[in-house]
This record gives C-alpha cells, structure tokens and sequence, in this order.
C-alpha cells in the first residue's frame, strides 16, 4: 500500500497537487479518463507511448489517491473498468486553467516561430493531415482519441 503523505508535510497546495499528478503520464491518464469509463488497454492506446508497467503503477497511485475508481466485473475473463471518482474530476477542472494556458503558450510560440494555427484548434504544420496539436486536458477528450504530436512542440 501507498504510504500518503500527512498535510503537515507540504509545503504548499501546489506541493500537495503535484504530489498526486505528478509524473509523465498521470495527467494524459486524466484527460483520458474524463469522458468516460476505458479499459485498460484503451488507456494504453489513448495514452500513446505509456508503458503496461507505467500505466498500472499510475492507475493504482491515483486509486490510491481517491482520484481513479476501478471496478472489476466478476467475468471470464474478468472486466476491468476505470473511471475517475468526483474528487477526480475535480481534479480535471482544476486543470483545466493550466491546458488553457499550454495551448496559448504553444500558440504564441508557434506564431513566433511562423507557424500556422488552423481553425480547428490545432497547429498547421503544413505536414499533412493529422498532424495538429491538441493540449486540451479535459477539454472533451475520450479514450479512442490520439493525443497529437508536432516535432519540437511535445505531446497533447
């Protein structure tokens, strides 16, 4: 079992947010998770580049955290369903201010940098199609779509 930190130890409230959501992948596991219930193995494609190991010790961490509720169907085989718990979606509309500020953030430097923002919501790279960035955590995401990548500007 996690051992949870007491509240006396944090320095901050920020301290004690990035002691749940911290780590590379947590906060893709969220936005995945924020539209509905997945599977692990939609988890696992939703959140590209996570490995199996990776993402069961995040998803125990955040049921741990009261921040994931898993539920085990009684099967053959058995069904394991993952969703976030109040205190998680919570969570996810507290985040929401910080994807806001990393799409603008991008944004400006990607104009900066002469490139394109199309209408869509994502960055014109001129590559083809798929090839726009979505930031948005929380922002109507589900577990079938693919976080976009643009070379040099990191993950969605």
């Amino acid at each position: 079992m996690r051992i949870v930190r007491r509240p006396g130890a944090f320095v901050c409230g920020i301290d004690a947010a990035m002691d749940v959501i911290g780590g590379k992948w947590k906060v893709l596991i969220l936005w995945a998770l924020n539209e509905r219930t997945c599977r692990f193995g939609e988890l696992r494609r939703a959140v590209t580049g996570v490995t199996e190991k990776v993402l069961s010790s995040h998803l125990k961490e955040l049921e741990d955290d009261g921040i994931v509720h898993r539920e085990v169907y009684a099967e053959v085989p058995p069904r394991v369903e993952y969703s976030l718990t109040p205190l998680g979606l919570s969570l996810n509309a507290a985040l929401e201010p910080l994807g806001l500020w990393g799409r603008e953030h991008i944004y400006r430097g990607a104009e900066e940098a002469g490139v394109g923002v199309d209408a869509g919501g994502g960055i014109d790279t001129g590559v083809g199609a798929g090839a726009g960035l979505d930031t948005g955590v929380g922002a109507g995401a589900d577990c079938e779509a693919e976080p976009q990548v643009v070379a040099g500007l990191g993950r969605g």
